[in-house]
């Protein structure tokens, strides 16, 4: 059994006002590097401990908050002992451009960093200050060339769309910087206003500048647009690669398979001894003094647990399979799970085949391409 195992770091220099994730800023000089690596490590043996047997890890990425904050050498034994539990075919980091520098790229190179994903976000100062950001742009398209001049790293950049007073013109000429500098592979997003969150609040207020849904939209159809033009493809939603640089990791999420979710805030989905085909998923603690502390006790860190049936499983599965250009393999799900994804959903999945939503190929689903800017709803009908 593969598994794609993240590991995540709770820590930032800075929160951004439309973060919802479990992060805390904080002073580099109290970040606790070796304490946290041993904590990751006891909790990678637990959980791998609880595994059915032969489970091993094949991708491993290092999320947050702000991992390229971690020194080197602590995160490089995370790195050691996850290989040892498995044959990984990707490692990556992501990094803000603020901590992204020559002798980090060598040294996660050493460690086995094979792929790192830069939060470029705009290439536009004035994009930077709204989305609240400690980098500029120069600071931005620094970093990416220091990565690609690395070499060995394949390079990764987030860009943000749907911003106040964004154009269509610049986030075009944005992407064709990062493509031109090297980048491989592209996730472009519009942003999302979350509850709980400091843009979240000025959205209730109606102090939030925020672009017309249709202007997003248009957006979303000249990124598709320029990396298409570029020789990327459009690989889900919101991911665009060269070929051979698709990101590993997260298609082991879009193909529904167990994910082990270490480090505090966490969130994994793994099965039960009992039965591969159903499992359990965890979120940890976000608190990371409590999750250190309790894991030097020998014990799982403090979190919550739910039970995932075999149909939670096909749902997920549907829901994150047909945000992408292979959809979803019927056969392969079923076998996972052990229940026919077809079963109820005949009706549905006959009216959105009819109104163009929905291609059926028999032993596959998936949704066009020019149907993608609905394609949530699309998911949420055939569910």
């Amino acid at each position: 059994m593969d598994l794609a195992v993240y590991v995540h770091f709770p820590w930032c220099l800075q929160r951004c006002p439309y973060c919802d994730f479990a992060t805390e800023a904080i002073n580099p000089a109290r970040i606790p590097h070796a304490r946290y690596a041993d904590a990751v490590v006891r909790e990678l043996g637990l959980r791998l401990a609880a595994l059915p047997p032969g489970a091993r890890a094949r991708t491993l990425f290092f999320g947050g908050g702000t991992p390229s904050l971690w020194e080197p050498d602590a995160l490089g034994r995370v790195i050691a002992a996850v290989a040892a539990r498995g044959e990984l075919d990707e490692v990556t980091v992501e990094c803000n451009p603020t901590s992204l520098d020559d002798e980090r790229c060598a040294r996660w190179k050493a460690a086995g960093v094979d792929r790192v994903s830069i939060g470029v976000q705009s290439l536009r100062d004035e994009h930077l200050r709204y989305l609240g950001r400690l980098h500029d742009a120069d600071g931005a398209a620094r970093a990416v060339r220091t990565a690609v001049r690395s070499g060995g790293l394949r390079v990764s950049a987030d860009v943000m769309f749907g911003l106040a007073e964004q154009s269509v013109e610049a986030l075009t000429e944005d992407l064709g910087a990062l493509l031109g500098d090297g980048v491989e592979h592209l996730s472009c997003y519009a942003l999302t206003i979350e509850p709980g969150t400091r843009f979240g609040e000025l959205a209730r207020k109606g102090r939030l500048p925020r672009l017309e849904d249709d202007r997003v939209a248009t957006m979303y159809e000249a990124v598709e647009r320029a990396c298409e033009g570029a020789g990327l493809s459009h690989y889900e939603v919101s991911n665009y690669a060269r070929p051979g640089a698709t990101s590993r990791h997260n298609e082991a999420y879009w193909r529904g398979e167990w994910y082990l979710g270490l480090g505090a805030g966490a969130v994994g989905c793994a099965p039960t001894p009992e039965d591969g085909r159903a499992g359990e998923r965890w979120r940890n603690d976000a608190d990371a003094g409590a999750y250190c502390e309790r894991l030097e006790q020998g014990a799982l860190p403090p979190g919550e647990t739910e039970a995932v049936g075999p149909e939670v499983r096909v749902r997920e599965g549907l829901m994150l399979g047909l945000r992408t250009a292979a959809g979803v393999d019927l056969a392969r799900l079923a076998g996972r799970t052990g229940v026919d994804p077809r079963a109820g959903r005949e009706a549905a999945v006959a009216r959105e085949v009819a109104r163009g939503n929905l291609v059926d190929e028999g032993a596959r689903w998936s949704i066009p391409r020019s149907r993608w800017l609905v394609a949530d709803d699309v998911v949420a009908r055939v569910f």
